[in-house]
């Protein structure tokens, strides 16, 4: 196993998931990940790397260090020699002064900072809209939904709305075909009207019967006998009705939020 310290002087979000990308590469490589966000001061990064020193004594290799540090004397501190230090600043921030013929504005906090306001506000207004009109509790809202998902329950809706309302300030409401809905080979009537801002998600009964099965073992919802009439019940609902869906179960949520909002052809709203 091989230690991974993300360390950044802000959130460290952007860091981990630069970070990530490059790691997915590794898939034979079992990782320990320990993160260390708003890592400011001189007295914070000496405390995190007696832990990197701890590490390597005891694993007997390198750990590597991820980080996007703008103060150049903390990323000093960084390069040590009992582990491996990526900065993703110092990889890029170079080459790209010299192809734009101009220097970088090294100031902190940028990239998830509240900037613009009504970008901002958006944002924040669509993750509500999305948590207000999870899982059907009310459709009175649904004419300013930017897109409506549908599914069987466990098919991933909800995160899937959050994130697009998070990481792109889109509306999205979800709606989960009931047992009474799938009695029917077309679109409950409280979706008609919204059929062109309507996308549907499946999945493949056995990841559907697992993801059930953690949640309530044993149950008639988990049986996969269940799963299984759910699953083409929804899908023939949604192929009688015209309505876009995906497959989730070998997509991660950022993959069926991208593939959705090309099918549909939504643009970020903030």
């Amino acid at each position: 196993m091989r230690s991974v310290f993300y360390i950044s002087d802000q959130t460290g979000i952007t860091t981990e998931k630069l970070g990530t990308a490059l790691l997915i590469k590794f898939p034979h490589v079992e990782l320990r990940k320990d993160s260390f966000p708003f890592s400011n001061t001189p007295s914070k990064i000496r405390q995190i790397l007696l832990k990197v020193r701890n590490r390597y004594m005891i694993d007997g290799y390198k750990p590597l260090i991820i980080s996007s540090m703008v103060d150049p004397e903390l990323r000093k501190l960084l390069k040590v020699d009992y582990a491996t230090h990526l900065d993703f600043f110092e990889s890029f921030i170079a080459p790209l002064e010299l192809a734009l013929d101009t220097k970088a504005v090294m100031s902190s906090g940028k990239i998830h900072s509240i900037g613009d306001q009504d970008k901002y506000n958006h944002r924040i207004e669509a993750i509500h809209y999305s948590l207000e009109n999870d899982d059907g509790v009310s459709a009175k809202h649904y004419e300013e939904a930017d897109l409506i998902v549908v599914g069987v329950s466990r098919v991933g809706k909800t995160p899937t709305s959050i994130f697009l309302a998070v990481n792109y300030g889109i509306k999205v409401a979800n709606y989960p075909l009931a047992e009474d809905d799938l009695e029917h080979p077309s679109l409950p009537k409280i979706l008609v009207p919204f059929h062109h801002k309507l996308f549907g998600l499946s999945i493949e009964v056995e990841k559907l019967h697992t993801i059930r099965s953690n949640r309530l073992p044993g149950s008639r919802y988990a049986k996969i006998e269940t799963c299984k009439h759910e699953i083409a019940a929804a899908e023939r609902i949604m192929h009688n009705s015209g309505v876009p869906f995906l497959n989730t179960s070998h997509k991660s949520i950022e993959e069926i939020s991208v593939a959705m909002m090309q099918i549909v052809k939504l643009t970020r709203q903030f």
